[in-house]
């Protein structure tokens, strides 16, 4: 959708609003949410700091949701739980300046 939506901004110079809940810490939304730079604004309101929403309801969420409390009510995104390592410890230890290993020259030198 993005993709689709993005050409039309070119004549009227026009403002582009993603909304959604957070869901895994992968795809489109995550990646542009925490790797999007200075030219997103980026606006996060928990249910908490919603008036509408009555604490009674929230804690009953709460327990019914099983995990999804903090994503759907909270704003958070929460790992998939499969992973052995974080995502964010595997972000922590990417390095920019790391050049990657060329295999297959190696390789060929063996025969």
């Amino acid at each position: 959708m993005y993709r689709a939506l993005r050409p039309m901004l070119a004549v009227g110079d026009g403002d582009l609003w993603l909304l959604s809940t957070p869901f895994r810490k992968r795809g489109f939304f995550y990646s542009y949410w925490v790797h999007g730079g200075p030219d997103w604004q980026r606006v996060r309101v928990p249910a908490t700091e919603c008036a509408r929403i009555s604490k009674e309801f929230l804690e009953e969420e709460r327990g019914h949701q099983r995990g999804d409390f903090e994503m759907e009510y909270m704003c958070e995104f929460m790992e998939d739980g499969y992973s052995v390592f974080s995502r964010d410890l595997v972000e922590k230890a990417l390095d920019g300046n790391v050049k990657a290993l060329v295999v297959e020259p190696l390789l060929s030198s063996w025969k």
